[in-house]
């Protein structure tokens, strides 16, 4: 099976990727012998009413890819359609989340879904121009993505006139520069415009102030790649129940999660929303080489840390997750075994919010970077004992004081770390008799006795 064995993509069902049978699944012929772009010709054809497809999202529940969780039909709708001027959508392929691989993979293995999908948001929205930001470390995926946009523009898939409806649809690709914060919609389309990749304060919303100041509707590339299949409906045309029904009531459908770190089969998963976490778990092949489960970041690296026995108890789902004390996030599940050293694993992940903090507001400039630093002491046997106050009341003052997300990004790890494995960073910490905190503790209790 050329360059499609699936070694790392393994997966339940077919809606962002392809079935691992379909030979060249990223070619145009593969994509249509299995259904491709029927919905696209038929909404043309038809003249669907943008407003019957956008209630057939909302009835799906199909909930962004991205991130953030928030609806498509509802983002869709929100685009000025009767505006007069150009419009764009845009599709949010800067995949830079730590342990987040699903793009890649559907860039790889099924472009014309996305383009598909593209295609018909800008029917949907009265866009006739569409740009794919991807991350500037995707080549090969880049180079899939530009194969598949020839092969559509030959075949009459993009371009004026589609199936002769009257309706013109240009699609370009655009490479990032490896930033995270361009990950951020607002300071993805700064980029795209040849400015540096900084976040806008809103409002004003993308969707009345966006590319080159014209309506824009952002989405990532997991929600476009979606829309053909659940308008196909499985041969029920426009059922939006049918996605629906294959997840739970808050999050419909099936979704993409990455799995990484100490499991015996890391990989792509597209399961049912609603999936126990043990069940994806055992898909994996289980932690690997025998040894037990410490941890799981459920969502990427910016989510809250789970213990071994939250997890187990939780579905992958938004409401479950939150319920357990994390969040789906962009469905990347970082495993860790009994083994992982948290101290490192979070002085890892803060330097990496260091490095790309994009440094437009104080609390995330400064704050990421005394994180790091209290961190980086505490790893190398520096610390003192008021180093977890102070990384917490740091922490505290990043959250929620930034234009974007990444500072709750980069605070979330720290705070989630210090409430499940406190012990862990005092065992680290030495105090000036030389001894750690915890003998320092036990020395404490002996005297007072």
């Amino acid at each position: 099976m050329t360059d499609n064995t699936f070694n790392t993509v393994r997966k339940t069902f077919n809606v962002c990727l392809p079935d691992p049978s379909i030979e060249q699944s990223w070619t145009l012929k593969a994509y249509q012998e299995n259904g491709g772009y029927q919905a696209l010709e038929r909404v043309l054809r038809e003249q669907t009413p943008h407003t019957d497809i956008i209630n057939t999202l909302k009835t799906s529940n199909l909930r962004g890819r991205g991130g953030a969780g928030f609806p498509p039909g509802i983002k869709w709708s929100f685009m000025p359609r009767a505006a007069e001027g150009q419009k764009y959508v845009v599709c949010n392929s800067d995949e830079g989340e730590p342990g987040t691989c699903k793009d890649r993979d559907i860039l790889r293995l099924n472009p014309h879904a996305l383009i598909e999908g593209m295609a018909i948001g800008g029917y949907v929205m009265g866009a006739s121009k569409g740009y794919n930001y991807i991350r500037g470390e995707f080549w090969e995926p880049y180079e899939r993505m530009e194969a598949a946009m020839k092969e559509a523009y030959e075949a009459g898939l993009l371009g004026e006139n589609l199936f002769d409806s009257g309706f013109d649809f240009d699609l370009y690709t655009h490479l990032g520069a490896g930033a995270y914060i361009c990950g951020e919609e607002t300071a993805l389309l700064e980029s795209l415009e040849g400015k540096k990749g900084q976040p806008r304060f809103k409002p004003p919303f993308p969707a009345a102030f966006g590319l080159y100041g014209k309506p824009t509707t952002i989405n990532n590339t997991e929600s476009f790649a979606s829309v053909p299949a659940i308008l196909r409906a499985d041969g029920n045309w426009m059922d939006g129940e049918w996605f629906k029904a294959l997840g739970v009531e808050n999050a419909g459908g099936v979704k993409v999660f990455s799995v990484s770190g100490h499991v015996e089969r890391p990989g792509n998963y597209e399961i049912k929303m609603g999936t126990p976490f043990s069940e994806l778990l055992e898909m994996a092949g289980g932690v690997w080489k025998g040894r037990k489960l410490k941890a799981v970041i459920p969502g990427g690296s910016s989510v809250p840390v789970m213990p071994a026995d939250a997890v187990m108890q939780a579905n992958m789902d938004y409401d479950s997750l939150r319920d357990h004390g994390s969040a789906v996030g962009a469905g990347s599940v970082i495993i860790m075994d009994e083994t992982t050293d948290m101290v490192k694993v979070l002085e890892r992940l803060s330097y990496f919010y260091h490095e790309e903090s994009c440094g437009q507001c104080t609390p995330c400039r400064e704050g990421t970077g005394w994180l790091y630093r209290i961190l980086h002491r505490i790893n190398t046997g520096k610390g003192v004992s008021k180093d977890l106050d102070t990384l917490l009341d740091v922490a505290n003052r990043i959250e929620g004081r930034t234009i974007c997300a990444l500072g709750d990004a980069a605070a979330w790890p720290v705070q989630s770390f210090l409430k499940h494995y406190r012990h862990e960073f005092e065992a680290k910490i030495v105090d000036a008799s030389g001894n750690t905190s915890d003998q320092s503790k036990n020395k404490m209790t002996a005297d007072a006795a």
